[in-house]
């Protein structure tokens, strides 16, 4: 068999199940292996042909043809006539009046064979009034039936369906509109107005399959038309742009039904799972995490001329269903641009001629507030002639006086910069941004492609901007607020990861970029200097806060040398924390913030001392102690208890704890009258951002082990840890820890449960075991090799041990089980995950308290990397 015609031709004369089934399955692969030869229009029709003719076939078999009371109606996308692999079948079974006994017992009998078939049928048996009526309320059912075709039985119960559901009273024109608006609204606020997610859903996120539907919904109501073209005779449509949405859709569909293809399913999320795969079979190639870069740089480029189109199409419905046009107040802006109630609007067609007018478009958007977006027939314009640009937009001088000047404008990040991005004005302007445009991120740190993350940190710094947020990150908004040039803020924050993708150190790159573009511009030395300084060093401040202990004094000194002024560190600061928070929603916690936070105040009072003359930690240690006494004398304790306690204490403790922390540990060692017994601390109100864990003990063997895996039986984040033991042989460890969705533990069982969990784990005797949990799916799609290395660190009897490897569950735990393998005391511990990568810090010793000599480091590092190999094969 070579075609669809030949399946629908030779039906089994066998009846039987399987039978049926195995024709299906010949079938599904039969249009797998036509996919290269056909295009894909005509294997989704075929598709939908094949089914039609099993369903008439089967509609037969049980009677049903000879009940003239029945009518059998393909609707929503089988409506259509399309198809996919595996996409729903949606019938509706029309009847006259109720059903008998017997029709109801013969439908139920269809249905049920359709599901042995395994086929996704959705379907409703209904009567024409029940039909109306539930269409009249429901937007959906409504849109369903707009596309309904007859399969079979009678075919005037049929067309009173069909006349009744064109009239204005099923849906008037302006309410089906407005309803199909808001439902795309709603549709796009679900996924965070954006497509640029890294695991798409090509039907449902904005400039997906449903936004070319809408188009054709709304038409189809409006002027009772059946296909797309025949907007073009309406005018609503170009040729041109006719064919572009074709082109679109055509791409979008072939992605879908390589999708069904390897996932055995109706799946329409592009998943990391199908990524390659899909690339291969669509053509890009089998060269991994390159060949899925093109294919997903050419989807989220597709879903971007869809967005536009859609747009302007109904706004051009707008005006022309709720005659909103019309009615719209017009006042003139210069002698090119017109507000037209709240819509930017060009006053001729050759506006564009002079390139400049490009950027003024934005500065008037910038400039005016009561401005919400472009007119129709200028987005048309805008688009035909950004296809026209030869060169760049910067290679105009008028153009690059304008851009600066949005910069430097107090909205310039507020829409305008969202529409420069959206219409695709930035990659006229920069080329470096077109790079950028769907640039993949191939981790589960980053949830954006490169450019909507870069769009999402500019929004973040504007906000700083607004009174209105100023309880959001008040540090930020006070250090924006005062700075002269918030501008070179937002030109650091847009070169920040242009480089990305280039192959090289990004940061490097980019910053040489940043150069260039500020030779262009003319701007000063100093400010030239800034922006690249900025570009080069974006992540020191975040690797600083997450990978080092920034309660150390040398930590901070370090930091505050490679910044070298007040200056650089607020514009560093505010451009960090943009930047984690454009990064990931789910990444961003208060504990983050904190430690950043605190790393910018203690580097600011470095500065402000000067850097000669640093701390001495023994004033830090006398100043923590001081106040400690001060407070704990004021409860029931003695000097002489207190000292007594302190004396058995390392000095490092009151270097890594303030007052405070001091005053809530040793309040309840003094009072804990069972020393042989663990006394576990959980904080009942989050300490900088976050739930801290104390646990004082006597010190055991594997007791770090013990502990994690306490821990990870109650499904919390550990991000921090300070190990310490005294002189006289207790643990005094730390623990910083967030639930899962980076919220502190609030819940007063929950804080019971996790001292109840790890005071069982250090006796002993924990809870039932629980099953390991598995690796998640998007997590088995990484390959993160484990790898160990030393560094240097500021202690001669320490050894720092970075371990990075794939973010598995009970990591920790079999990290925890080596070092007591290999006889190693940890002292210190940072927790850093990204996305599906752990990037672990250590700091150890011997169990002698010496630094790790070579041949340690070597036994460790092999160890490590042979057990953590089995949890990522795991």
């Amino acid at each position: 068999m070579t075609d669809a015609i030949a399946f629908q031709k030779n039906w089994p004369s066998s009846f039987s199940l399987d039978s049926y089934k195995k024709h299906i399955s010949e079938f599904t692969r039969w249009s797998e292996m036509s996919f290269e030869q056909q295009s894909v229009q005509s294997l989704v029709k075929a598709r939908a042909r094949f089914i039609d003719q099993l369903l008439q076939t089967l509609w037969q078999q049980h009677g049903l043809h000879l009940d003239d009371t029945l009518c059998l109606i393909a609707v929503g996308g089988y409506g259509r006539g399309e198809l996919h692999p595996y996409s729903d079948i949606d019938l509706l079974i029309l009847n006259q009046s109720k059903l008998t006994p017997e029709q109801q017992d013969k439908l139920s009998a269809f249905i049920t064979q359709l599901w042995d078939l395994k086929l996704e049928v959705g379907h409703s048996v209904r009567t024409l009034d029940e039909t109306i009526g539930l269409g009249r309320e429901d937007i959906t059912i409504a849109t369903n039936l707009m596309e309904m075709r007859r399969l079979l039985g009678n075919k005037v119960l049929y067309q009173e369906l069909q006349q009744a559901i064109t009239e204005d009273s099923f849906w008037s024109s302006q309410l089906f509109f407005e309803a199909k608006r808001h439902e795309q609204q709603q549709r796009h606020a679900q996924y965070h107005g954006t497509a640029y997610n890294l695991e798409p859903n090509l039907k449902a996120n904005p400039g997906g399959l449903r936004d070319i539907q809408t188009i054709g919904w709304v038409a189809k109501r409006h002027f009772q038309t059946r296909t797309m073209r025949e907007l073009v005779a309406y005018q609503y449509l170009t040729e041109d742009e006719y064919q572009e949405l074709m082109e679109c859709e055509s791409y979008l569909w072939q992605m879908r039904f390589v999708l069904h293809l390897e996932a055995g399913r109706n799946e329409n999320r592009i998943l990391f799972d199908y990524q390659p795969a899909a690339a291969e079979r669509l053509g890009f190639g089998d060269d991994g995490k390159a060949s899925v870069e093109r294919m997903m740089k050419r989807f989220f480029r597709t879903v971007q001329r869809v967005s536009e189109l859609n747009e302007m199409l109904l706004q051009h419905f707008e005006g022309s269903i709720l005659n909103n046009h019309q009615s719209a107040k017009v006042h003139a802006l210069d002698d090119s641009f017109e507000l037209h109630g709240h819509l930017i609007k060009a006053m001729d067609n050759s506006v564009f001629a002079r390139r400049d007018n490009l950027l003024k478009l934005f500065w008037h958007i910038a400039n005016n507030s009561n401005i919400t977006g472009i007119h129709s027939e200028t987005l048309r314009l805008l688009r035909q002639v950004r296809r026209r640009l030869m060169g760049d937009l910067q290679d105009y001088e008028a153009c690059r006086r304008l851009f600066l000047a949005l910069m430097r404008h107090p909205r310039g990040m507020d829409t305008s910069i969202t529409l420069m991005h959206k219409y695709g004005i930035l990659a006229a302007y920069l080329p470096q941004w077109r790079n950028i445009v769907g640039q993949m991120q191939f981790d589960l740190f980053h949830a954006y492609t490169v450019d909507e993350h870069t769009h999402r940190l500019l929004k973040n710094l504007y906000r700083y901007t607004l009174p209105e947020h100023d309880n959001e990150f008040p540090l930020c908004s006070d250090i924006v607020r005062r700075m002269e040039k918030p501008e070179l803020l937002f030109l650091a924050g847009i070169f920040h990861d242009i480089a990305k993708g280039r192959g090289g150190d990004h940061s490097e790159l980019g910053s040489m970029d940043a150069r260039e573009f500020c030779r262009l511009h003319k701007l000063s030395d100093f400010d030239s200097k800034l922006i690249a300084w900025l570009v080069e060093h974006h992540l020191l401040m975040s690797v600083t806060a997450q990978r080092k202990d920034i309660y150390d004094p040398q930590v901070v000194t370090e930091f505050a040398e490679q910044v070298r002024d007040e200056t650089r560190l607020n514009y560093l600061y505010c451009l960090t924390l943009a930047d984690i928070r454009a990064t990931n929603d789910n990444l961003w916690n208060d504990w983050k913030g904190s430690l950043l936070r605190e790393l910018y105040l203690a580097t600011q009072k470095a500065f402000r001392r000067g850097l000669e003359k640093p701390m001495d930690m023994r004033d830090q240690i006398r100043e923590n102690q001081a106040e400690a006494m001060r407070l704990l004398l004021r409860q029931t304790f003695t000097k002489t208890e207190i000292q007594h306690l302190w004396s058995r204490i390392k000095a490092d403790y009151f270097i890594r704890y303030n007052a405070k922390q001091i005053v809530w540990h040793c309040e309840h060692i003094l009072r804990h009258k069972q020393p042989k017994e663990p006394m576990v601390l959980v904080s009942k109100a989050p300490i900088r951002g976050s739930t801290q864990v104390f646990v004082y003990t006597p010190d055991q063997p594997n007791l770090f082990a013990r502990m994690v895996a306490a821990l990870d039986s109650k499904k919390v984040d550990i991000f921090d840890a300070q190990i310490m033991t005294n002189k006289d042989g207790y643990a005094m460890d730390t623990f910083v820890i967030l639930e899962q969705n980076g919220q502190p533990v609030s819940s007063p069982s929950r804080v019971q449960s996790i001292k109840r969990a790890l005071e069982q784990h250090i006796q002993g005797k924990p809870e039932q075991h629980r099953q390991q949990n598995r690796i998640s799916r998007q997590m088995r799609q990484f390959n993160v090799p484990p790898k160990v290395s030393f560094l240097q660190g500021n202690s001669k009897n320490r050894t720092m041990v970075e371990i990075a490897a794939l973010d598995a569950p009970g990591l920790l735990a079999r990290i925890g089980d080596v070092f007591q393998q290999c006889a190693i005391q940890i002292h210190a511990a940072k927790i850093t995950t990204l996305g599906e990568r752990a990037e672990d810090f250590f700091m150890v010793s011997t169990a002698e308290d010496t630094a790790l000599d070579f041949d340690q480091q070597s036994q460790l590092k092999r160890t490590l990397i042979e057990h953590l190999t089995q949890v990522t094969e795991g």
